[in-house]
């Protein structure tokens, strides 16, 4: 983690500087996960079973979760495991409630009333990581705001564990969320078979949640295919920059960096300070706090693609996570808040040393699927309203139509769009003979 000087750094390697790693693999990623959609598009479960094979070891009789299953799941947790969870999906419910649309409806010209309403998608499909990591987490992230926008048909794949089971805490959580409709598949291959549907997988409208380089990937492959679905966003590897000064905890930035460390050899952690001697304190407490991680392997392939990068100031360093986007970004300074509203860029953001990128992850009722790889540059973290579609509704009375016909006729006739022009006019022909 050698701290680079940003104000020295050439167009170049500031870029360089702010790359994300998984995407120096892009060409060899997309041609895997096309052949692995097609796979899936051509033998359907058949192939949902060899895949899992393949790449979780379990040999599946059966990708449905079983009411048995999550009747076993609910026993092998405990009741505080089972306390935590429900407090956890009370405060999502509870900040994605308030995100509730109203409904609009507005007399833009005297007998011409335009309203705007909102319907659930009909078909779902959540997709929660598994692997080393179960993250039940997303299982909640997913399913509550699903649930509260009444989707009627909610379908969740998750990787199974070599035993052919799926954890009892996603299990819990879907459970909590009224989803029933769990599938043992995991990767490219839950992706191709919620897009395209299969014999056992119903085939989804739009697809949510995050993943690898290859989930990422295999959405946006299905989101180009006339056959396949929308998605939430381009959601991938995790990834934090921190902003600290010299007011913050060495402790604390450590810590906040090596929790998006351990995600995955693929997760990126960015520093963004101001002095070598701070970045020093700060790196020496990233050795101590790693020593003692289980998940350190992992950690340390991710900090070798980390970085420390030296800000000359405050502005500087809201400008380079401006330019960098960042999944999470935490601010751990002497007056946070005053960076807060040149903030443009981010997923999620943290103010102050008292809020850990943690409580997001799980509790604090903010929605942990974020946009990375720099997508949060023009996508939000997922909400309420992702699970909804709304449409435009118009009525006109008589008198509406003849105060608006024609200036609509006007326009029509300027574009040349005569049967246009004509749907108005013979309305309009219409109530001069019965008036």
């Amino acid at each position: 983690m050698t701290p680079l000087v940003w104000k020295t750094l050439s167009p170049a390697r500031r870029a360089a500087a702010l790359e994300r790693p998984a995407q120096t693999r892009r060409a060899e990623i997309a041609n895997a996960v096309s052949r692995i959609i097609a796979e899936v598009a051509r033998d359907g479960d058949a192939a949902l079973k060899r895949l899992t094979a393949k790449f979780d070891g379990a040999k599946l009789t059966s990708l449905r979760v079983s009411p048995a299953e999550f009747a076993a799941a609910e026993k092998a947790l405990s009741a505080a495991d089972k306390s935590a969870l429900r407090t956890a999906y009370r405060n999502l419910r509870r900040f994605h409630a308030a995100q509730t649309a109203k409904p609009v409806r507005v007399e833009t010209t005297p007998g011409i009333v335009c309203e705007k309403v909102t319907r659930p998608i009909e078909r779902v499909g959540l997709y929660v990581p598994g692997g080393s990591a179960p993250l039940f987490s997303t299982a909640l992230m997913l399913g509550v705001p699903a649930q509260l926008a009444g989707c009627p048909v909610r379908v969740l794949c998750t990787p199974p564990g070599r035993d052919g089971r799926v954890n009892p805490w996603i299990l819990f959580a879907a459970q909590l969320c009224g989803i029933t409709d769990v599938f043992k598949v995991g990767g490219t291959q839950a992706i191709a078979a919620l897009a395209g549907g299969t014999k056992t997988i119903p085939k989804c409208d739009k697809l949510f949640g995050p993943g690898n380089a290859y989930v990422t990937e295999a959405k946006l492959q299905v989101s180009r295919s006339a056959a396949g679905a929308a998605i939430d966003m381009p959601a991938g590897p995790s990834e934090v920059m921190v902003i600290a000064d010299a007011s913050a905890d060495p402790a604390f930035v450590a810590a906040d960096l090596l929790s998006q460390a351990e995600h995955g050899p693929d997760s990126q952690v960015v520093l963004v300070t101001f002095t070598e001697k701070f970045a020093a304190r700060v790196a020496a407490e990233v050795s101590a706090q790693l020593a003692q991680l289980p998940r350190r392997e992992i950690a340390v392939v991710a900090l070798q693609k980390s970085r420390v990068l030296l800000a000359s100031s405050p502005a500087e360093a809201v400008a380079i996570a401006n330019r960098y986007a960042p999944e999470h970004l935490i601010l751990q300074l002497k007056n946070p808040r005053a960076l807060l509203d040149a903030i443009t860029t981010a997923g999620s953001v943290f103010v102050g040393p008292w809020t850990p990128e943690s409580l997001g992850d799980y509790a604090s009722g903010t929605n942990h699927v974020l946009p990375t790889y720099g997508w949060a540059r023009s996508f939000s973290g997922l909400g309420l309203a992702d699970f909804s579609r709304t449409m435009t509704v118009q009525e006109a009375s008589p008198r509406g139509l003849r105060r608006l016909g024609p200036v609509v006729e006007r326009l029509a006739a300027a574009e040349s769009l005569t049967a246009h022009q004509r749907a108005v006019s013979v309305r309009l022909r219409n109530l001069s003979l019965s008036s």
